[in-house]
């Protein structure tokens, strides 16, 4: 048992310690800014600068993270963040920061098809659900003990300590991945990337798609719904203020209970993993979720609006678990890359619509009216998308032994 799970174990710790590090620079970064410029818009448009980043690299990342070393891509990604992040804590014009921003963003469009291959060439079949339900778990802690920790040390050191500090995790978890082994490589040859090589990668990448069609559906349906969720999170501190009538105190409680409820639901995930099917986490999360989206848009007090958010902490941690397995025990290693890199691509793209189409239907109905409209919206689709997640014939892609 300790042999089966050593280099799980390792490999959790690595990404552990790399989310706590995301969420302490999440805040700092922001305040850093935010008392540089004094501008929220200069806030606002670091929030654009990942997915405009995204769709100009993700179409070619994939093939090159597919015929090289992804353990080492992921270390580079680390260390590449870990010394970005100390340029920043010595950066005081606006200029600098954006440029340093472009590159930490460059260097995660990388990281996430390398991180995604290299896990599932390392986990065992058998062993990623449960691994993925830990991992679960690991990121719900980062969400709370990130933030607690950021905001403590701004509160009695300064936001360039903070930032020096946070470098230092993607450092240690890049160290950790010095113990694990290196993926095997099939081919020794390694194409050059050229343009060629990229629109010959492409096509091979819309060609899994085209004939592996419920694949690419589960994975693209979730991917669409994921969307309906990132358009009503962009509008949340403006919905629970200004149309709940909260304050931001009450907002801040707010979010604290979803972490709270993810971490919870993580935990008790990471014990009933084993008796739920994969189909049953996707199904049952997703519901759960939209249903916690519908009690949002139609809340009227705290106590609704805590209600949904419970309910949507909880249970996205199954989603997010169940569907992660899926697409790892269903797509090949040797192009896993390729393929989660134009999957990004598409998301980046759905990410930068949805946030000016919630603006634009905001102006022409009302906040309410459009969080209303993207919730139902949503559980009509989630109804749908159960529906062919149970459809007969398919069993074979959720089986979990090796």
């Amino acid at each position: 048992m300790y042999h089966k799970w050593r280099h799980p174990s390792l490999l959790l710790l690595s990404v552990g310690i790399a989310n706590v590090g995301d969420f302490i620079y999440l805040v700092a970064i922001n305040i850093f800014i935010f008392q540089l410029t004094g501008s929220a818009t200069a806030v606002a448009l670091m929030w654009l600068i990942s997915p405009l980043v995204n769709i100009f690299t993700k179409f070619w990342t994939g093939s090159f993270i597919d015929f090289r070393s992804k353990r080492k891509i992921v270390m580079l990604t680390y260390v590449i963040r870990g010394l970005s992040i100390f340029v920043l804590a010595l950066s005081h014009h606006i200029i600098l920061i954006y440029s340093v921003l472009i590159i930490m963003s460059i260097a995660k469009s990388f990281f996430s098809p390398a991180s995604m291959t290299y896990i599932t060439m390392t986990i065992p079949k058998e062993l990623r659900k449960q691994f993925n339900s830990i991992r679960s778990f690991a990121t719900s802690g980062a969400a709370i003990i990130g933030p607690a920790i950021g905001g403590g040390l701004i509160t009695i050191t300064s936001t360039s300590t903070v930032l020096w500090i946070n470098g230092l995790f993607f450092f240690i978890s890049a160290g950790l991945l010095l113990f694990l082994p290196n993926d095997p490589v099939k081919d020794p040859t390694v194409p050059k990337l050229t343009l060629k090589q990229v629109k010959m990668d492409f096509s091979i990448v819309l060609q899994f798609m085209k004939e592996q069609r419920y694949i690419t559906f589960v994975y693209t349906g979730f991917i669409l719904l994921m969307i309906f969720t990132f358009a009503m999170d962009t509008q949340e501190v403006v919905f629970v203020q200004e149309v709940i009538g909260l304050s931001e105190i009450d907002y801040t409680l707010l979010v604290s209970i979803t972490g709270i409820g993810s971490l919870i639901g993580a935990f008790l995930l990471t014990i009933v993993s084993k008796g739920l099917s994969i189909r049953m986490m996707i199904v049952i999360g997703l519901t759960m979720t939209s249903l916690g989206y519908v009690l949002y848009a139609f809340s009227w007090s705290f106590a609704s609006i805590v209600s949904g958010f419970i309910l949507i902490g909880f249970f996205i941690i199954y989603l997010n678990a169940g569907v992660i397995t899926f697409y790892q025990n269903n797509v090949q290693v040797e192009m896993m890359g390729r393929v989660t890199s134009i999957y990004d691509f598409i998301q980046s793209v759905l990410q930068i619509i949805s946030i000016l189409a919630v603006g634009l239907l905001a102006d022409f109905l009302s906040l309410r009216g459009t969080i209303i409209a993207l919730a139902l919206t949503m559980i009509t689709v989630t109804i749908i998308y159960a529906s062919i997640i149970y459809k007969k014939g398919y069993e074979e892609l959720y089986m979990e032994s090796a």
